[in-house]
C-alpha cells in the first residue's frame, strides 16, 4: 500500500483491494480503529478522501482515491521521560523497535517507577520531538533481553494489537537450558495457570490457559551440559518458556525460580532474538535481529546467526 506522512496526516492511496468499500468498512474492519478513535477522526474531520469531508457509511472509495487521515496530532507524554541508552533495531512514522537490555522492566508496575523501558522511551521521544506517548505492544520479563515494539500512535497501537490477538507478530527466541534436550526439535503444550503458593510464579495447570511453544536445538555445549535452543511462541503466557522447559526438565540456565542454577552476572539465559511482523500500512514484512550485548556471557553474534540472519 501506497503511504506517505504530510505533517501530521498521512496520505495512503486506496489500493484495488478496497475498490467499492465504505469509508466506514476501511476504519472498522481493515484498521480497527477503535470506537473513541473513530469519534475523535469524524468530530474533528480529521479524515477526508481527495480533500473532501465525506460520509463516513454512504460515500464508497475506488482505487487510486487519496485518503488524508490525521494520524499525528501532537498529544502530551503521559509517562516521565528518563534518559537512557536506546537501543534501536526500526523506526519509521508509526513504529518502533529497541532492543531492550537484561534487568529493565519494560513498563512501570507502580507510579513512582521511572527506570523502565517505556521511561526511557519516553525520553528518546521527548530528544526526538516525537508528540505522542510510546506505547509497547508486547512485553519482556525484567530479566529476557530483546526486541521489542513499540507504537508511536493511537491507531497503530489498534492495529498492532489486533495482529497480536491473530498471532501474526512472530517472536524467535534464543535460550540456553540445562541438559540435553530430546527430542531435538517439537513442540510443548501445556496450560500455564497462576502458581496459588507465589504471588509472581507460574506452573502448568489443567485449571491453566492454552500455551504452546515450538523448540529446536541449535547445539549442545558438553561442557556446561547444557543445549542452545531456537523458541517460537504460539501463544504469549506469562512465563511461557520458562515454564514450558521447567515442565519438560530443562530449566533454563540462570533461572532459579524455575529450577535453574543460578549465576551472579545473569538471571535466565533468555533472549527476544528475532521480531517478524506486517507493516499495519505498507503492510510489507518487517524482521528485525536483536543483536546480543558484545560482553554477554550467554549470547553472541555467531548464535543469531544460526536463526539465519546470514
Amino acid at each position: 500500500m501506497e503511504t506517505k506522512r504530510e505533517g501530521e496526516w498521512l496520505k495512503v492511496e486506496v489500493p484495488a483491494k478496497w475498490d467499492g468499500y465504505s469509508v466506514y468498512k476501511i476504519m472498522k474492519k481493515q484498521w480497527f480503529v477503535p470506537r473513541k478513535l473513530m469519534h475523535r477522526f469524524r468530530s474533528n474531520r480529521e479524515l477526508t478522501i481527495n480533500h473532501k469531508d465525506v460520509h463516513w457509511k454512504d460515500t464508497k472509495v475506488k482505487a487510486g482515491d487519496i485518503l488524508h487521515i490525521r494520524l499525528f496530532k501532537p498529544l502530551p507524554l503521559e509517562v516521565s521521560p528518563a534518559p537512557m541508552e536506546i537501543d534501536v533495531i526500526y523506526e519509521d512514522d508509526h513504529l518502533l523497535v529497541v532492543n531492550k537490555p537484561s534487568g529493565v522492566f519494560t513498563h512501570p508496575n507502580t507510579p513512582f517507577e521511572t527506570d523502565t523501558l517505556v521511561n526511557g522511551v519516553a525520553a528518546y521521544f521527548e530528544e526526538n520531538v516525537i508528540h505522542s506517548t510510546p506505547k509497547y505492544v508486547h512485553r519482556l520479563d525484567r530479566d529476557t533481553s530483546g526486541a521489542i515494539l513499540f507504537a508511536k500512535h493511537e491507531l497503530a497501537i489498534a492495529m498492532l494489537g489486533k495482529e497480536l490477538q491473530k498471532r501474526t507478530i512472530k517472536r524467535t527466541y534464543l535460550a540456553w537450558a540445562h541438559g540435553r534436550i530430546q527430542p531435538e526439535e517439537g513442540i510443548i503444550t501445556a496450560p500455564i495457570g497462576k502458581d496459588l503458593t507465589h504471588p509472581v510464579r507460574r506452573c502448568v495447570s489443567s485449571e491453566g490457559q492454552y500455551a504452546e511453544t515450538h523448540y529446536k536445538v541449535l547445539e549442545y555445549d558438553k561442557e556446561s551440559h547444557s543445549s542452545l535452543l531456537s523458541l517460537q511462541l504460539q501463544t504469549g503466557r506469562t512465563h511461557q518458556i520458562r515454564v514450558h522447559l521447567s515442565h519438560k526438565g530443562h530449566p533454563l540456565v540462570g533461572d532459579e525460580m524455575y529450577g535453574g542454577e543460578g549465576r551472579m552476572d545473569f538471571k535466565q539465559a533468555l533472549h527476544a532474538a528475532v521480531l517478524t511482523f506486517r507493516h499495519p500500512f505498507t503492510e510489507k514484512t518487517i524482521k528485525c535481529f536483536a543483536l546480543p550485548p558484545s560482553n554477554s556471557p550467554l549470547f553472541s553474534e555467531r548464535h543469531l546467526d544460526l536463526l539465519g540472519k546470514t
